[in-house]
């Protein structure tokens, strides 16, 4: 059997799928490295699985996605061919939401525009106006997708004190709701009432630029938006102009529309906080995550259930 990994990946993952089959770890799929019938491959968010990858592999039994989000995979492409998808849920909750409240806690209170500003020398010393930011004790923070990480984020805010309002397609039940301490609302309304707007909802048509120039004009001038999702949910055009232009008072984001490619704007910007998709990268999260992908892989090879079937 053989087996194309994409990329080296943290701890033991690529030994264990050595212990039943010919491994290759190569570039990216669909890369020129790429050749070969597999009968598993073990893809990353930027490897894009189409029916063109299903047809150069007509041996293909599971395709296994270091990720939670399977947007990067044709799942019905694979369905039809009777081929498993696998995703890797559950494992990065905590750590994604660490650090959603760590962009927040960075845009709110200036830390890396205070950072290049140390870096720069220019600071002579401690005055009264310096670095003035936002409060994060006590505001209202609206959730976009209160699913595993949404909720991971609300058991946070209410350590800072927070009232959380959030939206999604399907409502909570009310007893969940208030063990979060959650409200519902609809996403213009969660726009329009929230000091700072985190998003954790899957990249689909339907959330494709939620975040658009017309929903960045509903926010407060003082508001901010963080984003530990998918790139695509954020007019990344309208988003830096509402940076310019103060519509909004800062961002923090971890994702980009068209990664690695980062919009001129928001670098200049000093009202953003960019971090190059780490929401998840602890180490034992990045390890779990590797594990489970390979698992899953073995167990299809050894004709046992998926373990995290999509």
């Amino acid at each position: 059997m053989r087996v194309f990994v994409s990329s080296p990946l943290p701890g033991d993952a690529i030994e264990r799928l050595r212990a039943i089959a010919d491994v290759t770890v190569g570039a990216r799929v669909g890369d020129a490295a790429d050749t070969g019938d597999w009968d598993a491959i073990v893809a990353l968010l930027t490897d894009r699985i189409d029916a063109s990858v299903l047809l150069r592999s007509p041996r293909l039994r599971v395709v296994a996605n270091v990720a939670v989000g399977v947007d990067n995979v044709d799942v019905d492409a694979c369905r039809a061919r009777s081929v498993v998808v696998t995703n890797t849920p559950g494992v990065l909750t905590e750590a994604t939401a660490d650090f959603a409240f760590a962009l927040l806690l960075a845009a709110a209170r200036r830390v890396a525009e205070g950072d290049r500003f140390v870096r720069r020398g220019d600071f002579h010393g401690w005055t009264p106006t310096m670095m003035l930011g936002a409060r994060v004790h006590g505001m209202t923070l609206g959730i976009v997708g209160l699913g595993r990480i949404g909720r991971a984020v609300a058991r946070r805010a209410r350590g800072f004190g927070m009232h959380v309002i959030y939206t999604q397609r399907t409502r909570l039940d009310l007893l969940l709701e208030r063990a979060l301490g959650a409200t519902f609302v609809d996403l213009d309304a969660l726009f329009e009432a929230s000091d700072a707007v985190t998003l954790h909802c899957p990249l689909t048509a339907e959330t494709r630029h939620i975040v658009s120039a017309a929903r960045l004009a509903r926010m407060k001038p003082t508001a901010i938006l963080v984003n530990t999702a998918r790139g695509p949910c954020v007019d990344e055009a309208a988003l830096a102009h509402a940076l310019a232009s103060e519509r909004i008072s800062a961002a923090g984001i971890d994702v980009f529309e068209d990664e690695p490619r980062v919009h001129p704007a928001l670098l200049a910007s000093e009202r953003a906080v960019l971090a190059p998709h780490i929401a998840s990268a602890d180490r034992p999260t990045r390890e779990a995550m590797a594990r489970i992908a390979a698992d899953n892989v073995v167990a299809i090879l050894t004709d046992r259930p998926p373990i995290t079937p999509v």
